[in-house]
C-alpha cells in the first residue's frame, strides 16, 4: 500500500552542529513527506575533496575558489540513496574520510565557495518544490523563507558518542574534532553556523530518531504543510 502524502510545496530547513542527528532525521522526514533531500554539507565536502586532489592548500582562498569554480559537482536528492560525483568520479565514501573532514571547515569558510554553492542549493530547492535541506546556514541564509526551520542540538557527550560510533573512532578524539569544527564554523565571517531567530530548537540528547521525526511532522501539520 502506497503511503498517502501531500504533494504541495514544502521546504524544511534543518540546521545544527555535527552529531545532532541532522542527516538521519532529515532523510527519514523527507521520505515520510514524499519530498526530496539535500545534504549541503556533502557539497562542501565534495569541493574540499576536489581541492585536496588538486594539491591546493585549503587555506589559500583564491586557489580554493578557482578549483570550486572549475569543478563539476553533482549530487542526488533521493532520501533513500543519493550519490555525489566530482568531475564524473563517485566520491560518496571519500568525502567522509578524515582528510576531508579535517579540511572542510577551511574550504567552507571561503566566501566565493559559499556564494557558488548557496546559489546551487537555492536552485535545487526551487526545482524540488518539496524538500528537506540540512546544513549549517539553511534557515538563516539558504532558505530563509522555509515553511519550517529547525535547529537540532544535543549535548557534547551525546554528539561525540554518536559520531564516534558512526566512524568507529575514539570518543575523546571525536569530541575534540567536533569542538574544533564547531568553533571554526560558528566564527567564520561568511554564513556562520547559527540558530535562526525563528527556528524551533530541538534537543535530541534524550530523543530517539522516530521521536524527533514525529515532532517535526507535528510542527508541519500545525503549519498546514505536512
Amino acid at each position: 500500500m502506497v503511503e498517502n502524502v501531500p504533494t504541495g510545496r514544502c521546504v524544511v530547513a534543518v540546521d545544527g552542529p555535527s552529531g545532532s542527528g541532522k542527516s538521519t532525521v532529515s532523510r527519514r522526514l523527507a521520505t515520510g513527506l514524499g519530498a526530496r533531500y539535500l545534504d549541503t554539507g556533502a557539497m562542501y565536502r565534495a569541493i574540499t575533496w576536489a581541492v585536496l586532489r588538486s594539491g591546493v592548500d585549503p587555506a589559500d582562498a583564491e586557489s580554493v575558489a578557482k578549483v570550486a569554480g572549475e569543478t563539476d559537482l553533482r549530487i542526488g536528492t533521493d532520501p533513500k540513496g543519493y550519490g555525489v560525483t566530482v568531475d564524473g568520479v563517485g566520491v560518496d565514501a571519500d568525502i567522509r574520510g578524515a582528510e576531508v573532514t579535517g579540511a572542510v571547515s577551511a574550504v567552507a569558510a571561503v566566501p566565493a565557495v559559499r556564494a557558488l554553492l548557496v546559489g546551487r542549493q537555492r536552485q535545487m530547492i526551487d526545482n524540488a518544490g518539496r524538500i528537506v535541506v540540512e546544513g549549517r546556514d539553511i534557515g538563516s541564509v539558504v532558505a530563509p523563507d522555509a515553511d519550517l526551520k529547525v535547529y537540532l542540538t544535543a549535548s557534547e557527550a551525546a554528539r561525540a558518542a554518536r559520531r564516534s560510533a558512526e566512524d568507529a573512532a575514539d570518543v575523546a578524539a571525536t569530541a575534540a574534532d567536533l569542538a574544533r569544527r564547531d568553533r571554526l564554523d560558528s566564527t567564520r565571517k561568511a554564513d556562520p553556523l547559527q540558530q535562526s531567530a525563528d527556528a524551533v530548537v530541538l534537543d535530541t540528547t534524550e530523543l530517539g530518531i522516530d521521536e524527533v521525526v514525529d515532532r517535526l511532522r507535528e510542527l508541519l501539520t500545525e503549519r498546514g504543510v505536512a
